[in-house]
């Protein structure tokens, strides 16, 4: 318990009740009691960082803290669902990816913290006590109050805007000096309010359209090496932001909410299978760091084309959207909104090989898989004789215990393994045997089908060149897929598909962006492949503002003022020379005056027209153009602007340019626009230059 004293000498401290008899009693003192808001707490590098909740989720904590108080454990959903608290344990836990806990706080008073002067709020105990002392000073109107702690810790109430904290810097003092005098004092501020805290208003609670990101390459995603949680909450905000910017009528009118995004994690299951303990056996010791780094980023890239990883990557998206994607509609039964998915790098040639391996429709095609897996291991050996073959045969009763025969041994997956107690060793053995033997028959069909189809097409299949494996079927059908920086382009023309069916189409999914910034090292284009013959430009994509960035309106009109006074200085001077090179005759008849003077105005009308003529091409709407039915027929490459300072060197911008797109205005409104597009509604002004 605090202990009350002025300023010069102590006083004794005044009962709890009393003074809150007191204060009751008094109607006129001025006292009102402060409004809490609610913060938790985010550990960044062993850093705590206090932020608060919306004004939306903090008055739902109150409400719910009002109501629960003597009940058992509250849970309240915060930050649109995505993000669960315990009001009991003062928890906030994540509810679709795997996340640190962090406390909660019901705050009210604050202190000025010592490394980057902002506030932090004090434990909710110690706020009770210093609201109850600044009621007692405001009801008596007694202030330089000193407030004493058992640990010494002292906070002066000069006035109701003055109020000093100061922490001891030792607990003994041997030269009796006053607390006071020892420790840094902090400012002190009651109410959030005073504390400029950017608190935001909230998220929209009706959701139109979900969307799963897939990561590319490593665990960070961006320049600042975030997580992909990370990235996709900026992503998501930018959204938030755009839509009050651009679909603002839509809002009013209350016709739209927000459009929710989702991480895919797949990088930390690849690297749990214990692949990181075998590289590290054989990776040299010198420029460590460099080669840790290449191990966990870059290496991915090659995982992906080994069969036997790439199907632990392939399984891991799958099954984590359609988790995320049953645990959503738990959460959100009233859901009616459609799904789309968007990929990053590597994660856009992952998505890209899942819907290229889609089944129009699932139903009828699981029992046709069935069959056909059947068919292929028609005569195979018992499971007794394949773990005997492997020297797994003390395992054998594992299996019979689960009934699984030859037929059901190659419908398991590494998860239904690890379920029946099978250890990583044994488990990774017989894996690689299913996947060395469905090579053997998908190697098989694809001859037998590639021969088939190089009589009958001139267009080789999109799969063919696929790493061998058993693509998993999700759950939904996706709307529109979005690629951003993707080298979907490179991997095809590497894997031998040099051209693609212009009325080729993925079978799940009718819409396909491909989204890049035009300095991303990364990025290939997909529009030539299906029209080799044609020489056109990716669509530009439109500035979120409205029209094109000035350096590059500037940059245009200079390149067709040179060729305006190209095509006019070359024009002149064909006319002086032919004038120059031109028979002075003294006297000519008239009909041969006529006949030079056509020849003149035909050279000069032939000349003339030139300068007009060139730039038709590039006049030509470039969104007219038909690439096929990969987009509906409509575009699918779309390239960003690069900002003026980027436009300098464009090789100091590469890496930035494959990483930009978390925070890109541009992105972000293309995917709201063509998302929203799907349920009629539009923005509220066109951007220029837009599909």
């Amino acid at each position: 318990m605090w202990s009350i004293m002025s300023a010069q000498e102590q006083q004794p401290a005044m009962p709890s009740r009393a003074a809150s008899e007191a204060a009751e009693s008094d109607a006129g003192n001025g006292y009102e009691a402060v409004a809490p808001h609610w913060f938790y707490c985010k550990v960044t590098g062993g850093r705590e960082r206090w932020l608060p909740f919306s004004i939306q989720d903090s008055e739902r904590l109150e409400e719910a803290h009002s109501a629960g108080k003597e009940k058992g454990d509250v849970v309240v959903p915060t930050s649109g669902g995505r993000y669960d608290v315990h009001l009991k344990q003062r928890q906030r836990l994540a509810v679709f990816w795997e996340e640190e806990v962090s406390e909660v706080r019901r705050c009210t008073w604050f202190y000025k913290g010592d490394k980057d002067n902002k506030y932090v709020p004090y434990s909710e105990s110690f706020s009770e006590e210093l609201e109850e002392a600044y009621m007692i000073a405001v009801t008596l109107d007694e202030w330089k109050k000193k407030l004493e702690s058992p640990s010494r810790e002292v906070i002066i109430l000069h006035n109701p805007k003055l109020m000093v904290h100061y922490h001891p810097v030792a607990t003994s003092d041997d030269w009796g000096s006053t607390p006071t005098e020892q420790g840094r004092p902090r400012t002190v501020k009651r109410g959030v309010e005073n504390i400029a805290a950017e608190i935001p208003n909230g998220e929209p609670l009706q959701i139109d359209h979900l969307v799963f990101v897939v990561h590319g390459i490593g665990p960070a995603c961006d320049i600042r090496f975030r997580s992909i949680v990370q990235c996709v909450n900026d992503f998501r905000s930018v959204s938030l932001s755009m839509l009050q910017a651009h679909f603002r009528k839509a809002q009013e009118q209350q016709q739209i909410g927000r459009v929710e995004f989702l991480p895919v994690n797949w990088h930390s299951s690849l690297h749990s299978t214990g692949v990181d303990v075998d590289l590290e056996r054989i990776t040299l010791p010198s420029i460590s760091r460099l080669r840790h780094f290449i191990n966990d980023t870059i290496l991915d890239a090659f995982f992906y084309n080994s069969s036997t990883y790439c199907q632990t990557i392939v399984d891991t998206v799958a099954s984590e959207m359609n988790r995320l994607y049953l645990l959503f509609l738990q959460r959100n039964p009233d859901f009616k909104g459609g799904v789309s998915i968007a990929g990053h790098s590597l994660g856009s040639l992952i998505l890209f090989d899942l819907l290229t391996n889609q089944k129009a429709a699932p139903e009828d095609e699981h029992s046709r898989e069935g069959t056909e897996v059947t068919s292929s291991i028609r005569g195979a050996e018992e499971v007794s004789e394949i773990l005997k073959k492997l020297d797994l045969s003390e395992y054998c009763p594992a299996f019979e215990k689960e009934k699984i025969d030859g037929e059901a041994l190659f419908l398991c997956r590494e998860k239904n393994l690890e379920e029946m107690g099978i250890p990583l060793g044994p488990r990774m053995k017989l894996l690689h045997y299913i996947s060395s033997r469905k090579e053997m028959q998908d190697t098989k069909e694809l001859n037998a089908a590639g021969q088939h189809s190089s009589r009958d097409s001139p267009y080789p299949d999109v799969s063919l060149g696929q790493v061998s494996a058993n693509y998993p079927q999700l759950l939904y059908k996706p709307d529109i897929f979005f690629a951003f920086g993707s080298p979907i382009g490179m991997f095809l023309t590497v894997r031998g598909v040099k051209r693609i069916n212009p009325d080729y189409s993925l079978p799940t999914c009718k819409g396909f962006f491909n989204i890049f910034h035009p300095f991303d090292p990364v990025a290939y284009r997909i529009e030539p492949m299906i029209i080799p013959d044609l020489e056109f430009e990716p669509m530009l994509l439109p500035h979120h503002k409205g029209r094109k960035r000035m350096h590059l309106e500037l940059k245009e009109g200079l390149t067709r003022m040179s060729v305006d006074l190209k095509n006019n200085l070359l024009g002149s001077l064909r006319v002086a020379w032919q004038s120059f090179t031109r028979a002075p005759l003294a006297a000519v008849e008239g009909a041969s005056s006529e006949g030079e003077a056509e020849t003149e105005a035909s050279a000069e009308q032939q000349s003339d027209p030139k300068p007009e003529e060139a730039p038709a091409p590039a006049k030509e709407d470039p969104s007219l153009i038909n690439v096929g039915k990969l987009n509906g027929g409509n575009r699918i490459d779309y390239v960003l602007q690069e900002k003026p300072i980027e436009s300098f060197n464009e090789y100091l911008f590469a890496l930035q340019g494959h990483l930009c797109y978390w925070e890109s205005e541009d992105t972000v409104l293309l995917v709201l626009k063509e998302i929203y597009q799907t349920i009629g509604v539009t923005l509220d002004q066109p951007l220029p230059g837009s599909q």
